[in-house]
């Protein structure tokens, strides 16, 4: 407003405030340049170097989370086939001490047939053994009283030893072929 009154007391025709004065357009087309050249000049290329750092550490940091990834997804891949190695491997050790639990049971199983055969057989041994000792007493006895009996019934006495044996050896092997029937 300072300006029309200015200018209308010089005599000169009022200024439009639309348009600008030419002084004004070309020392805010200096101003402009100037601050285009600093912006250009040394902002710019430092916004430049800010996002190319900024780029790089993202890309880098996915490149690294990348990488990562694959060396987590090869260690999973080679944890889960030492897994299976291990489960092969204890399935196997397991089937083994089976295998091998069986054997040695049927080897118990085979000695304690063998040893109970032995005992068995021992013990029949024995039983025949005494059998054939109580048979042979039971002979002598059975002779001694069939001999006096028979004496008794006779009223002689059977002296004789080679006929006594004779008699009673005949006896008993008739008791025996009876008994057998």
């Amino acid at each position: 407003m300072i300006d029309l009154y200015l200018a209308a007391a010089e005599g000169a025709e009022p200024h439009n405030p639309i348009i600008p004065l030419w002084q004004e357009i070309v020392v805010g087309s200096v101003a402009f340049a100037v601050l285009c050249f600093v912006l250009i000049k040394f902002v710019f290329p430092q916004m430049e170097k800010t996002f190319q750092a900024r780029v790089d550490a993202i890309e880098g940091g996915l490149k690294r989370a990348e990488t990562a990834q694959a060396e987590a997804n090869q260690l999973l891949e080679q944890y889960k086939t030492q897994l299976a190695e291990a489960r092969t491997e204890a399935a196997r050790i397991r089937d083994e001490a089976r295998a091998d639990a069986e054997g040695i049971r049927q080897d118990v199983l085979a000695k304690a047939r063998e040893e109970s055969d032995r005992i068995i057989a021992a013990g029949n041994e024995q039983l025949a053994a005494q059998r054939e000792s109580i048979v042979r007493e039971l002979r002598s006895e059975v002779g001694t009283l069939a001999v006096d009996l028979a004496g008794k019934i006779v009223g002689e006495a059977l002296a004789d030893e080679a006929r006594t044996r004779g008699t009673v050896e005949r006896f008993i092997n008739d008791l025996d072929s009876a008994g057998r029937r």
